[in-house]
């Protein structure tokens, strides 16, 4: 699968599966800094809308050959704090997704230093960021919407 990952433009119609995904309370423990935001409708696609409006955000939707929507992956925030974020639909984990598209992103945002952050207990997403060049640099505790409680995450990044 890993070889026919493709990073497209965000179309309206990715919207209510990445709607959907962004509801999954597996999803969201796993991620587990997520937006504080009431996780409405209007208030996931009015922020997709501000996403692709802003030219500090470059978002995409993870695809396979055949088109299939598999997540999303984007690079955010002002160049001194780019940061890289990802999110793979629940059913397609532990296939290679992340990888495979962390590595395309990052052969289209030429950008450095690239931060990130990763729940210390997340192995899956800090060894896809080990695999990918980033490098921990520190640990701190943050409080976790979606876990409703502080929980200690990596400080990752990505030199030239």
């Amino acid at each position: 699968m890993a070889d026919d990952i493709i990073l497209r433009e965000v179309r309206d119609s990715d919207l209510p599966p990445l709607y959907t995904d962004y509801l999954d309370p597996e999803s969201n423990r796993m991620a587990a800094f997520t937006r504080a935001e009431p996780a409405d409708w209007e208030t996931f696609r009015a922020r997709a809308e501000r996403f692709r409006a802003d030219p500090e955000v470059s978002m995409y939707t993870i695809t396979d050959g055949d088109g299939t929507l598999l997540g999303q992956a984007g690079v955010f925030g002002p160049p001194e704090e780019r940061s890289v974020t990802y999110r793979v639909l629940r059913e397609h984990w532990g296939r290679g997704v992340a990888t495979a598209a962390l590595r395309r992103l990052l052969e289209l945002v030429p950008d450095r230093p690239l931060h990130a952050r990763a729940a210390c207990d997340n192995s899956g997403s800090v060894r896809v960021l080990e695999k990918c060049g980033f490098v921990v640099t520190g640990t701190e505790r943050s409080w976790a919407h979606a876990r409703g409680a502080e929980t200690d995450e990596f400080l990752l990044v990505l030199e030239a």
